[in-house]
């Protein structure tokens, strides 16, 4: 599928917002990914979807190497060959009225997403967001725009809450927890509380629908691919 961009701006030294134009209809849930194909560069790159429209789509993506690292050269009128809908994303419905949105770093942008639905669907979100230093936070405006409470840590206590996003959870009531981020983040946020939630892996993967078996884990019920069965998966199932 082939998108257009229409702006790119950026967010920190190394964060990026690329808005695209094209057809969304294969993205049906908020945490779903797309796979780019970067000119000049064999592997696409996988990126998380941020917010999309009928006809537009926000990515933020974070300079790693090479390849992102090309992206932030993308001027407007840019054509890019996308491999749109994939992955398992979040499920708005499986929460109650007060779910909690935990993100580290480039793990955030899926959730802003996922925040907007649940506000739709006439939930009341709460969003914890990790970072290391003040320096690196982004999207903290966005999301206080959708009229939600956020709770920022950071590692040095430079910006808000001094430590990792567990620092934050006693300061909100929550009965669900939506989670992305790296994976000691996530394992410390499966240890800290005892409510149900969903978490969205990041995995190193080639093909991104499934066929090369790059990505998978085991699960308390089988193996699963994090780019088809994830990066989405409910926390029952989680094996550490």
């Amino acid at each position: 599928m082939i998108f257009t961009v229409t702006g790119q701006t950026p967010l920190t030294d190394t964060v990026y917002r690329l808005e695209l134009a094209g057809d969304t209809a294969a993205i049906t849930r908020p945490g779903q990914f797309v796979q780019i194909k970067v000119p000049g560069f064999y592997l696409r790159r996988p990126i998380s979807v941020c917010d999309w429209g009928e006809n537009s789509l926000t990515l933020i993506y974070k300079v790693v190497g090479q390849g992102t690292k090309a992206m932030t050269s993308l001027a407007p009128g840019a054509e890019l060959d996308l491999l749109t809908g994939l992955g398992n994303g979040f499920d708005p419905a499986a929460c109650g009225d007060k779910p909690l949105l935990v993100g580290g770093g480039v793990g955030v942008p899926p959730l802003y997403g996922l925040c907007k639905r649940l506000i739709q669907a006439g939930k009341s979100p709460r969003v914890v967001m990790g970072f290391n230093t003040a320096a690196e936070v982004f999207l903290r405006e966005d999301f206080e725009a959708l009229g939600v409470p956020v709770y920022v840590t950071t590692a040095d206590g430079s910006q808000g809450i001094r430590g990792f996003v567990t620092a934050a959870l006693a300061e909100t009531d929550y009965d669900f927890t939506y989670a992305c981020g790296p994976e000691p983040m996530l394992k410390a946020l499966y240890q800290a509380t005892d409510r149900p939630g969903q978490y969205s892996f990041e995995a190193r993967m080639a093909c991104g629908f499934g066929a090369c078996m790059g990505c998978s884990c085991k699960t308390k019920y089988g193996t699963k691919r994090i780019c088809k069965d994830g990066p989405v998966l409910n926390k029952e199932e989680i094996v550490w």
